[in-house]
């Protein structure tokens, strides 16, 4: 796993999944690796009352409703459909479910504009094609064709990214689970096994970009997942992203509470200001999402790493939030500089701490993007 840029989750958790596993004795859907008990238990973690001999750890921070909706919908045979704002966590948890109930994750369909129908039925390998004709050997099986033959979850991201008429070849593969293939005389349907199901993720940002339809809706059970609006569950996921970035980089840093409070409070700051303003040109392109958040942070970590002190510091965590925040000139620069002398610069004067710093980090990040 040391030489993965990024472990897929059934990688990375390997010996968890392997232990739950081998303790699991709960009843397990069509061909499931793991129960569904055991699924939301890897997901959002164990606790005492769970009897278990190890400490599971939590992998995914959110409303525990949110999870078992999930579980219950992929045991039955509809599609799941994860939809939210940006960063709000939907690839990792269908990433996180996918590796807990058939340990393959890495089944996944990008949405976007140019994604057609072969990239979610199938396509040929054209020299074989030439050379031996067409054949099930010559074929190539999408990732969702591949989930369907296997018993699988596939996953679609930015299902609304796609065209329609892709979205339309969807709808067939959930409403009659097969695909299929005319170019074949024989064996030219692909059915799907027990266990076959998707997983879609859709940004509620993208609507009116590529609207699902009503008969592609009715396929599938839509769960919303909220932007983090807690502080102590943001700052729990903000914890657990920057020690595994810590872990991944081999960087010893030390990351003071004080200053993981200023990120947190910023953003806060920043969304309520968002949503008190009365047009898109008040607000900030980013959607200051708990993702972006952790990004402020790492962009941070690692420039006092390599160019620092090996210490984070304000001035850097402030000019790591404008350098990330800072999309459009002049009108996001115009807003956090807003924000500065409104909210930051009174709230250095009142409460000390690491603000001023902040403050005079932040000012001279605008000054060099003006």
């Amino acid at each position: 796993m040391s030489d993965l840029l990024r472990a897929p989750a059934e990688t990375k958790y390997a010996e968890e999944l392997d232990w739950l596993e081998s303790v699991d004795d709960g009843p397990k859907p069509f061909s499931w690796r793991l129960s569904p008990k055991m699924v939301r238990l890897f997901v959002l973690g164990s606790e005492r009352s769970d009897g278990l001999d190890r400490e599971i750890s939590q992998k995914w921070f959110g409303d525990r409703s949110f999870v078992e909706r999930s579980i219950v919908t992929l045991a039955s045979d509809r599609g799941l459909l994860l939809i939210g704002d940006p960063g709000t966590g939907k690839s990792w948890l269908a990433e996180l479910l996918s590796a807990a109930i058939c340990r393959n994750s890495t089944l996944v369909v990008q949405g976007t504009a140019g994604t057609t129908e072969d990239h979610i039925k199938y396509s040929w390998n054209v020299s074989m094609v030439i050379a031996k004709g067409q054949s099930r050997e010559s074929m190539i099986p999408s990732p969702i064709m591949t989930a369907m033959e296997t018993g699988a979850i596939g996953r679609f991201e930015e299902l609304t990214r796609s065209t329609s008429d892709v979205q339309d070849a969807l709808i067939s593969i959930l409403s009659e689970k097969y695909i299929s293939v005319p170019e074949l005389d024989s064996d030219g349907i692909v059915f799907a096994k027990p266990g076959f199901s998707v997983i879609a993720t859709a940004n509620s940002r993208d609507r009116g970009v590529n609207d699902l339809s009503s008969a592609l809706k009715r396929r599938f059970n839509f769960v919303r997942i909220p932007v983090v609006t807690n502080k102590k569950s943001e700052a729990e996921i903000v914890r657990f992203r920057t020690e595994e970035l810590l872990r991944r980089h081999r960087i010893e840093l030390d990351v003071p509470p004080t200053l993981l409070d200023v990120l947190l409070q910023s953003f806060a700051d920043l969304r309520a200001s968002a949503a008190a303003a009365g047009s898109d040109d008040e607000k900030l392109e980013s959607a200051l999402s708990t993702a972006e958040q952790i990004g402020v942070l790492e962009d941070s970590i690692l420039h006092s790493n390599f160019f620092g002190e090996r210490a984070l510091t304000a001035r850097t965590l402030a000019s790591s939030l404008v350098g990330s925040l800072a999309r459009r000139a002049p009108e996001d620069l115009a807003i956090l500089n807003k924000y500065l002398h409104g909210v930051v610069e009174p709230r250095s004067k009142e409460e000390g701490d690491s603000w001023p710093e902040f403050l005079e980090g932040g000012r001279d990040a605008i000054a060099t993007l003006s």
